[in-house]
Formats: C-alpha cells, structure tokens, sequence
C-alpha cells in the first residue's frame, strides 16, 4: 500500500470563526482557500459544513454542536510564554492554565470556537533549554523527559 497523510480535518458550522480563530489566534498560513475550506501549511484543515456533503448526511444529527472530546490539536512554539500572553489578549476560553507535564515541557490547553481542546507546548528545543538553564543535567533531562540523549543534545546543540 501506498498510502500517505494528508491533513486533519476539522468539519464546523462556524468556518469563519474557525479560520480567524487558527490565521488571526494561533498564526497558521494558508496554504489553500478554496472557499468553503482551507488548508493550512501545517497539514490542518478546515471544512464548512455543507448539507451536500456525504459526510454531513453521514452524520446527521451527530455532528451538530458535539465537539470531538477525543482529539487534542497540537501545536508547538519556541516563545511560549510570549504566545500565552498572546493568547490570553484573545481571551481564548482555557481548559486549564500554563501547567509543566510530567516530562517538563510547559503547556497550555484552550478551546477553538467549535470546543475543540487545542493545545499550546514549549518545543522540545525550547523546553530542554530550560531544563538545562534550570541546572539539570543533560542525561537528567533524558531521563525526565524521556527522550534519548542524543536528541537532548541536538535539541540543546543544534
């Protein structure tokens, strides 16, 4: 088989409200507009509903108003502090505030206006500097986040 990725797609009844929300709030470029969807340079798309579509006489009343409570939309920066301040001049509704994971990386989850959960991290660059500023070593930093030590150091090196 040769089958490749191509996007995610987010399907809304709030397609302009959606598409400020990712190009005005979280700075994605569009890759295409085609109207009644866009494609983003980061391999996210967004799709008005249309009562045309197979996929929305697919879905039926499924659809309408019912966020998809088992996805999280992942984005990464390298000024995240910069970009959450941002973020919060929008008054984006949060699921929680700034929180550090487990494995140290800082992150921050909010709604899209579909209540979609989006979420907001340090890039692994970005967060493994920290640590390492913070004093921890750079094996510790391996072994807090997981990660090998050699991509800890082309994160800090690189």
């Amino acid at each position: 088989m040769d089958i490749d990725f191509h996007s995610t797609v987010l399907i809304t009844d709030k397609f302009e409200k959606m598409k400020a929300f990712y190009t005005d709030v979280l700075c994605q470029s569009i890759r295409y507009d085609f109207g009644n969807c866009v494609s983003f340079d980061c391999a996210l798309a967004i799709w008005e509903l249309k009562d045309a579509y197979p996929i929305t006489r697919a879905l039926g009343e499924r659809y309408h108003h019912a966020p998809n409570k088992n996805i999280e939309i992942c984005f990464e920066t390298g000024d995240f502090d910069g970009d959450v301040k941002r973020l919060k001049e929008h008054g984006i509704a949060l699921l929680h505030d700034v929180a550090e994971e487990t494995w140290g990386q800082k992150t921050i989850r909010f709604y899209d206006p579909d209540g979609n959960i989006v979420e907001l991290g340090e890039s692994m660059r970005c967060f493994c500097r920290r640590l390492y500023d913070s004093g921890l070593s750079v094996p510790g930093i391996a072994e807090k986040a997981g990660v090998p030590l050699r991509a800890v150091m082309r994160f800090l090196w690189v």
